[in-house]
């Protein structure tokens, strides 16, 4: 019996928890992150878990991690210089999409630039039919003038995405050996090989975000893996992925699309399961890191999932854990645009220099500096001790967007906070209405450095049930990542209509990727216990432009049982949008297959009640709404199970910092949790 190491690295601050398998004790830290120098963190941490806790390294034999560095690099927009090679006359595949723009009822709204520009888009002569037969291959000579041209604009990676290569990848595939033959170690990525599903944006820009991530995270890993190494741990080392699952370190490298979701999805997973083992079977999940605010919607501890999850300003079409990110973390600079309104985000301080109060260099003013502002935050230290607040810088860093908005610099930072969570809104409403959920039935699972600090303003803005905050809501994205199970998804398009004949064609493929399954699960990673298989497809009434993600099992696959097949999706159809049709043909158009295994979880424990009152530390004005207020200042280690507490009130801890605005009223559970409702509900 040895250790489980869980690490999630943030924009601002890496987490670990320790899970001893010995006796089932979780501990936790948080460190600095250090984008300067990637791996410091990780030598910081288990240096300080050695001398705090006696870790010997050589004793882990399992250790996890999770990392925003994938969808940091896309809401930042600094990652590689790529170009796209694609087929003749479908150059303006990125700047077309799907003509929506991001937000319909918004008539300012436009779509975002392409990660790729149009003039480093090229054209190749071929052509593959959409039956798979293939009209033309590429030439070698076209590959060659392409390449000379995304050469000479400085282009360092290509994107190859041809038409209809889901169903045939062979152009792609020559066109890629072509490339590395003419231009040996340039990165090329194939649409095909990165994710071979139908629609060509789709995949596209899937491919293109793949690609573009790929580099930073490429040479993250091998520095994460360097340190590792020198610090003494031999186990194998895991990545979590989209999907919430977890996948070895070679694999992470040279599939990298499938962990733009790491930290977020690691996120989730943790909270679901904390959240079921609290008996919180409905929750809408946030996580505020130093970067952005994820959400994601949890039934009964299971995260729902589904494609075309939103990163930054593009979708991307892989089977991941629901989760909305918006560029509205506690590092998001706050900014005056042209037209003299007060922005926040999605640019981000990160860990370094991060925000001014965190005394690290910092001078734009950030979402955290207005809530020091507020003086919200600062009255014990944070991050372990790693953080001293300084709220006389954070007043200066937002004096010059007060002076430019013509206002206090109080209000400047109350402005700051109410768009930081206007932003989170949108995105929670949009998340809402694709989940066809009531948000009165359920509870903000508050977690990350700044969830718990902004939690209560965005549930009273969404008319929540109330809000969860559990015992150490810093740390929970690496304790996800320590409770996930190895985990991978696999699909086939098969385009045809829901009949007992076009079924029977769908046996085949149902039995190539459960074979593929097995063959990952069992001989790639090693896992010899118990396998869990999950079927789903992406059906959609015939003459319907899209498909919604439904649940079959194998055995009407087997049986080529078309009507099951139907009224799964009917079903689910009626549960989505109230309504459905059970007399009109049914398509399927992809069918994918996930498979799991199992990984040890730890127990929960339950807290043992008081009957004293809680007691607060100290009492300061911080501002609310605008107004100054006097507030109870409370120390997290000081409450126990059965305490109940009012707002206004501020409780501190050695991960967060939780705000408890006026109006409502804290309950520690019995497994320390603060739940936290409307005193007037």
């Amino acid at each position: 019996m040895g250790y489980r190491i869980g690490v999630d690295v943030g924009g601002s601050f890496t987490d670990f928890a320790v899970f001893d398998e010995t006796d089932g004790r979780i501990t936790t830290l948080k460190v600095f992150s250090r984008p300067d120098e990637p791996g410091a963190e990780i030598t910081a941490g288990l240096s300080t878990l050695k001398a705090r806790d006696g870790l010997d390294p050589a004793e882990v034999d399992y250790f996890t991690h999770g990392t925003t560095v994938g969808v940091n690099t896309v809401i930042q927009r600094n990652g590689h210089d790529l170009a796209l090679f694609t087929t003749r006359n479908f150059e303006d595949v990125l700047q077309i999409a799907r003509l929506k723009i991001p937000q319909i009822h918004n008539l300012y709204s436009v779509r975002p630039e392409p990660l790729i520009a149009r003039d480093r888009v090229f054209g190749i002569d071929e052509r593959t039919l959409a039956t798979g037969d293939i009209l033309a291959a590429p030439r070698d000579e076209d590959i060659k003038t392409a390449l000379r041209a995304a050469q000479a604009a400085g282009c360092k990676g290509i994107v190859i995405a041809f038409l209809n290569a889901y169903r045939n990848p062979a152009n792609e595939l020559a066109a890629k050996a072509a490339i590395e033959r003419l231009a040996p170690g340039l990165p090329v990525f194939s649409s095909a090989q990165t994710w071979p599903i139908i629609r060509e944006y789709e995949r596209t820009i899937t491919a293109v975000i793949s690609g573009y991530v790929q580099p930073r995270v490429s040479r993250y890993l091998d520095r994460f893996e360097t340190v590792l190494r020198q610090e003494g741990l031999a186990c194998p080392l895991l990545i979590t992925k989209s999907n919430g699952g977890v996948m070895g370190i070679d694999q992470a490298r040279a599939d990298c699309v499938q962990m733009i979701l790491s930290g977020t999805a690691s996120g989730v997973i943790g909270a679901g399961y904390l959240a079921k083992a609290s008996g919180f079977d409905r929750i809408l999940s946030l996580d505020i890191g130093g970067t952005s605010a994820d959400v994601a919607v949890i039934i009964d501890g299971l995260p729902q999932y589904g494609v075309g999850e939103l990163i930054g300003d593009f979708q991307i079409h892989i089977p991941s854990v629901s989760v909305s990110s918006v560029g509205q973390g506690g590092g998001s600079v706050a900014w005056v645009d042209g037209f003299g309104m007060l922005q926040v985000g999605p640019e981000s301080a990160g860990s370094t220099p991060g925000p001014a109060c965190y005394g690290r260099g910092g001078t734009r003013a950030t979402v955290t500096d207005a809530v020091a502002a507020c003086n919200l935050i600062g009255h014990m230290p944070l991050g372990y001790g790693a953080v001293e607040v300084d709220r006389a810088a954070a007043r200066a860093a937002i004096a010059p967007l007060a002076t430019a908005l013509a206002s206090t610099i109080e209000a400047t930072a109350s402005d700051i906070i109410d768009i930081s969570v206007s932003g989170m809104y949108a995105e929670v409403s949009g998340l809402i209405s694709r989940f066809g959920i009531d948000p009165r039935d359920f509870h903000l699972f508050a977690f990350g450095g700044a969830g718990a600090m902004l939690a209560c303003f965005l549930a009273r803005e969404l008319d929540m049930k109330g809000v969860v905050v559990p015992p150490t809501p810093g740390v929970v994205s690496a304790l996800g990542g320590l409770i996930a199970d190895l985990k991978n998804d696999f699909i086939r398009t098969v385009y045809c209509d829901v009949t007992p004949e076009a079924m029977a064609g769908t046996a085949a493929p149902y039995r190539e990727l459960k074979a593929e399954a097995e063959h990952w699960l069992r001989q790639k990673q090693g896992f010899s216990g118990p396998a869990r298989v999950q079927v789903f497809a992406d059906m959609r009434y015939q003459g319907q432009s899209y498909e919604i993600d439904v649940a079959l099992r194998g055995e009407w696959l087997e049986e080529s049982d078309a009507d099951a097949i139907a009224n799964a999706f009917h079903a689910e159809h009626e549960r989505l949008f109230g309504h459905a049709s059970a007399d009109q043909p049914v398509q399927m158009i992809n069918l994918r297959l996930t498979i799991s295994g199992a990984t040890p979880k730890p127990y929960l424990g339950e807290r043992t009640p008081t009957s004293e009152p809680a007691r607060p530390r100290l009492s300061v004005d911080a501002w609310f709404d605008g107004r100054p207020t006097s507030t109870a200042i409370y120390h997290r280690d000081d409450l126990a199970a059965g305490h109940h507490l009012s707002g206004p009130a501020i409780i501190a801890q050695d991960d967060t910092t939780t705000v408890v605005p006026p109006g409502f009223a804290v309950d520690v559970d019995r497994f320390g949790n603060l739940v936290i409702t409307r005193a007037e509900a």
